[in-house]
């Protein structure tokens, strides 16, 4: 917590109350902090203030005035930032930044600066007014372009570009924290009596910063992982995990308990796993949002590890169109969910993007003449004239028992979230081959080894040859950054290896990203999906009555046009909106 310097002052019988008193008079009529005004009325000098902060915070203090800083050591850390935290990179020696700050408590700037620059932080602490000079001084545009001509001029390294694009994301800053409104179910909570917490606690605008940096730069998902001597927060960015902060270890209990709370979970409850949910409502570009956030809180060794999924329905593409689908895959897709009965199943690992699918698909055939019951666990998000039910494990609303109930409500289309035992199986099996459509997902890793996995479930051969529509597996890879894309061509031999006739190999020149400031560096920006489509025709239908293996259906469906994962990968690598790094790593051949 700040010290306050006033009152330390005083207590050192360093300036009288009446001092004080003028000094808080000034204070109000021209702003500004204290030790400021008590400086520039001529009670204190800086050099007293400094040696007193050095005091209370227990780090050591510099003079500004006789220090001269290396230009490159300034571009570290972007003007807004030094002026926002009033802060002052001073070194660098390997890993480790030092800074001149005025409060030297501030974890927020500490973090904010260790993730852009990437370097441990380690600070002094300096009078404002010290700080204040140095700000102008080396921030100011002469001092920037004789910073630019000492470096070699112009040319940014890796670090400085990645360091003004983190400086030009919109972010969150500590004093705005408290902006976020906390939805309770659909009841807005208020937005003062919120407003008024994040000035007060520090642990509630530590939380939204780091759900509101997350929003901003794109996160799917955020990690908070306790260890033994270091906190730990993650996003992960389009598919990869990106470590961002490193909260100190006194507020890991802190942090746990305040995103408990806002999930309407039992905070006392700290050996069983809990799930919970928070929706939170902001302002984004003068447009109110609201955004949902999955809450998972798994006890671990040093404490409880929480992953939050960001479910934002605005980013939820309901167009099948622009998923990634290859036009003839699309066709049969599209064909395969517009018949009245039979069963359509999306396959993939954890967040392959199947959900999205099936909400595309139901989108698709969404009309006012259709009743659509979904059983899910969680529900991810709410569709209009979509009757939605979440399955509730502990009072034994389980799959199977929505289905069951499903079949009383008069269905032309149901959507069971995930089939995970024989009996949801049989049920939905049943249900397709008595009048209805049935949408569901299945965790395996090709099309071809559903059916496979559906008869090891205990399902009959006759009943799953004669149930099933169609099978779409999907993985999700990166699609590479447009602002950036450059040529990057390969060996003809690396290419046949990853799949491409020798014929196409020679005539594609796959793209990577160069990396800017659009993209972080990363080179990739966004997603897109891969997906394999096995419409099961009357050969393959055979082939599964006679208990064929997942190889002989393969090769059947490929004969019959399937585009494999693989070729699915092969085909974006081509016209460039992916690299083969991507789909030699979320494919096989």
């Amino acid at each position: 917590m700040a010290v306050r310097i006033g009152e330390l002052l005083l207590k050192e019988k360093r300036i009288t109350p009446e001092q004080f008193q003028e000094a808080l008079n000034h204070q109000r009529q021209h702003g500004g902090k204290l030790g400021f005004n008590l400086v520039k009325l001529g009670f204190v000098r800086d050099e007293e203030i400094t040696a007193l902060l050095s005091r209370q915070y227990g780090v050591p203090s510099i003079v500004l005035s006789g220090f001269d800083i290396d230009p490159t050591v300034i571009k570290l850390v972007p003007a807004e930032t030094a002026q926002k935290y009033q802060i002052v990179p001073l070194s660098r020696s390997g890993a480790t930044l030092t800074i001149a700050m005025t409060d030297p408590t501030n974890v927020f700037a500490m973090d904010d600066i260790k993730f852009m620059t990437g370097c441990n932080v380690e600070p002094v602490v300096a009078s404002e007014t010290a700080v204040a000079d140095a700000i102008q001084k080396y921030y100011s545009k002469a001092a920037q372009a004789a910073a630019l001509s000492a470096s070699g001029g112009g040319s940014e390294s890796a670090l400085d570009v990645a360091s003004k694009a983190l400086s030009e994301m919109p972010m969150l800053s500590p004093n705005g924290a408290g902006e976020v409104e906390v939805l309770e179910d659909f009841e807005e909570i208020s937005a003062e009596m919120l407003a008024k917490q994040g000035e007060e606690a520090p642990i509630i605008k530590l939380v939204n910063v780091v759900l509101m940096s997350a929003i901003q730069k794109g996160a799917s998902d955020i990690h908070i992982e306790p260890y033994e001597k270091e906190l730990r927060v993650r996003y992960r960015i389009d598919g990869i995990l990106y470590h961002v902060m490193t909260p100190p270890m006194k507020f890991r209990d802190a942090i746990t308990s305040r995103i408990k709370i806002m999930s309407k979970l039992d905070i006392a409850e700290k050996r069983l796993p809990q799930d919970g949910r928070i929706k939170i409502r902001f302002q984004d570009q003068g447009e109110t949002k609201d955004i949902d956030f999955r809450v998972s809180c798994l006890p671990t060794l040093f404490g409880e590890k929480i992953v939050m999924r960001l479910l934002d329905k605005d980013k939820l593409m309901l167009d099948m169109t622009r998923l990634g689908f290859e036009s003839e895959s699309l066709v049969r897709f599209e064909a395969a969910i517009q018949k009245p009965w039979g069963m359509v199943l999306v396959t993939g690992p954890t967040g392959s993007g199947k959900t999205n699918t099936l909400y595309s698909s139901i989108s698709r055939i969404n009309t006012i003449d259709t009743n659509i019951m979904t059983a899910e666990d969680p529900v991810e998000f709410n569709l209009m004239g979509v009757n939605q039910v979440q399955v509730r494990e502990n009072i034994g609303l389980n799959f199977a028992a929505a289905l069951r109930s499903f079949l009383r409500q008069d269905p032309n289309i149901i959507l069971v979230g995930e089939i995970r035992d024989f009996e949801t199986a049989e049920i939905a099996v049943k249900a397709a081959l008595t009048g209805h459509l049935v949408l569901s997902t299945l965790h395996t890793n090709d099309a071809p080894s559903t059916v496979n996995r559906l008869m090891n479930m205990g399902i009959e051969p006759f009943l799953v040859a004669s149930s099933l529509n169609l099978i779409c597996a999907q993985r999700l890879v990166r699609r590479i950054c447009s602002h950036c894309k450059v040529p990057h061509p390969l060996p003809e031999a690396a290419l046949v290896q990853a799949g491409f006739t020798e014929e196409e190999a020679r005539s594609v020149v796959p793209q990577k990203g160069a990396g800017c400031e659009k993209c972080n560096n990363s080179g990739y920006k966004g997603r897109v999906g891969l997906y394999e489509v096995m419409d099961v025709t009357e050969e393959l239908r055979e082939l599964v009555l006679v208990g064929a293996s997942a190889l002989e259906l393969r090769r059947k469906a490929i004969e019959e046009g399937m585009i494999t994962l693989r070729r699915s990968g092969l085909i974006k690598v081509r016209a460039g909106m992916t690299t083969i790094e991507e789909v030699v790593r979320e494919t096989v051949k």
